[in-house]
């Protein structure tokens, strides 16, 4: 409910001024006490801020969608639009847990509105391991960010110090990384090539730096660097 206030202004100016006659006299000026009112409105609530939701279409699914299910960050692996002869339509997918690492299937009604997992991913360098946890750094503000040996799984034979990786956050916490597509390692421990070994051989095991056996042609020597998939964990070529 609005209120009135009021406010009292007075004030009183005394000049002193000479005439020829050598008169003193004074300049009196009275301002009569007045009332100003002024009217105050009650304070306005603010307004609520509620957080962000990020929708989509179950027809938008396709496979590296991020969503959000029972309240956990979901991944899809793999999706199927489905129309039988009798009945809806309708998507399956197979979805992995961001948290937990589960993968399971699921499916949704064709159309129906589900809700987008607001996932973004920033570009952190491997610097070291510190026992069990793997310390990512941010280049530019030098801030370090760990995951835990379990959270990296099988990526750490591909992992080398100083190699550039995506981080993943979710509602501010690190949920996975991404490894580049293509990485270069050496190779420390190998069978000695045959004379005459042509790429068109056949292949061998070798041991990287990073501790991972791969097999590649027979002309591969202890030393060199080869260049990896780490999507598939194959040879490519030489570095």
């Amino acid at each position: 409910m609005a209120g009135t206030a009021t406010f009292t202004v007075s004030s009183s100016l005394s000049l002193p001024s000479s005439s020829s006659s050598s008169a003193m006299s004074s300049l009196s000026l009275s301002l009569k006490p007045s009332h100003l009112s002024m009217r105050i409105f009650p304070k306005t609530p603010s307004r609520p801020i509620f957080p962000r939701i990020y929708a989509l279409s179950s027809n938008d699914i396709k496979v590296g969608t991020n969503i959000e299910v029972d309240g956990a960050p979901w991944r899809v692996l793999e999706f199927l639009h489905v129309k039988p002869g009798k009945g809806a339509a309708f998507v399956r997918t197979k979805m992995r847990n961001y948290i937990t690492g589960n993968t399971v299937e699921k499916t949704f009604r064709a159309g129906s509105a589900i809700e987008d997992a607001d996932v973004f991913k920033e570009t952190k360098q491997f610097t070291y391991k510190d026992g069990a946890q793997f310390v990512f750094m941010d280049l530019n503000t030098f801030e370090e960010f760990r995951l835990n040996e379990s959270d990296v799984g099988d990526k750490t034979k591909w992992l080398k110090e100083g190699m550039d990786c995506n981080l993943l956050f979710w509602k501010g916490k690190v949920i996975d990384f991404e490894l580049p597509i293509t990485v270069k390692l050496t190779v420390v421990d190998a069978d000695p090539g045959l004379k005459g070994d042509t790429a068109q051989g056949g292949t061998k095991p070798v041991t990287l730096d990073t501790g991972a056996v791969v097999n590649v042609p027979l002309f591969i020597n202890i030393g060199e660097e080869i260049l990896i998939d780490t999507r598939t964990g194959q040879y490519m070529s030489r570095a």
